[in-house]
């Protein structure tokens, strides 16, 4: 979306030492920080990359969020998975317009998200109502009501078994303890070619994971991907001295169905 920022849009703040602030834009709104405030008026009715100053002179650009400005600030109940992620897990998954993805540990929804803005539908089951309440208010707060069209969330254990009713799915994708113990049932509900992948923190978790995907299954691998910034400033080129490393492994496998 480009143009002139309107009331109940989302804007972001970026201060003179790069910090971010999400706002929810509203007619009598006001942002506060230790800086002043500054209203919400001077921003509705002016164009992205204006520069706006609090009442103690703190200097603000505004811009709109991207996915992944709103993803590192939304409201979350869960640990989100982040999108150094986000973008691999879409890639491997072959997430796609149409696609008919089974989720389970939809958390605070930032993969329910992507997915839903890459055309998927997701039909996902949370343990926990809170958590499905809070991924599926993020999905229409960034997305739009018309999103949680393509997205079913149900409040059900996947480790219990998967609805026939609810599939057939292309893609199995999981954020949740013990993935291997789901493997059984996507073999039930997933197409003979569909994706499955499994989102874990630990390396043992990936390891029995990829145990589990014997059999009926091909092209099995697990990747971790790493995120490095580079300082550049004119000649002066360098790796930043920190890095976002590990946060999780990847792993995933095509299934072949169950024929004999």
């Amino acid at each position: 979306m480009t143009g002139i920022f309107a009331a109940g849009e989302k804007a972001l703040l970026l201060d003179s030492k790069k910090r971010r602030y999400l706002i929810d834009l509203a007619d009598d709104g006001e942002f506060h920080s230790h800086n002043g405030f500054v209203a919400h008026s001077q921003i509705i009715g002016e164009p992205e990359g204006l520069f706006v100053n609090s009442t103690k002179g703190a200097e603000y650009i505004v811009i709109r969020p991207t996915l992944e400005d709103f993803v590192v600030e939304m409201p979350r109940g869960a640990q989100v998975i982040y999108p150094k992620d986000l973008g691999p897990i879409c890639m491997l998954a072959d997430i796609g317009p149409g696609v008919r993805v089974f989720e389970s540990g939809v958390g605070s929804g930032a993969l329910s998200m992507t997915m839903l803005r890459y055309g998927a539908h997701i039909t996902g089951y949370e343990l926990r109502e809170d958590f499905a309440n809070r991924a599926k208010k993020n999905v229409a707060s960034f997305l739009g009501e018309e999103a949680l069209e393509r997205y079913d969330v149900h409040i059900r254990d996947g480790y219990e078994g998967i609805d026939a009713e609810h599939g057939p799915f292309d893609r199995v994708i999981l954020d949740i303890p013990e993935p291997w113990q789901v493997i059984p049932h996507a073999e039930k509900v997933l197409q003979a070619g569909g994706i499955f992948l499994a989102y874990t923190p630990s390396i043992t978790q990936a390891s029995q994971v990829r145990e589990a995907l014997r059999g009926k299954w091909i092209d099995t691998r697990t990747i971790e991907v790493l995120h490095r910034g580079w300082h550049i400033e004119g000649q002066a080129v360098r790796p930043d001295h920190r890095m976002v490393a590990h946060t999780g492994f990847l792993t995933v496998g095509r299934f072949l169905g169950l024929k004999k």
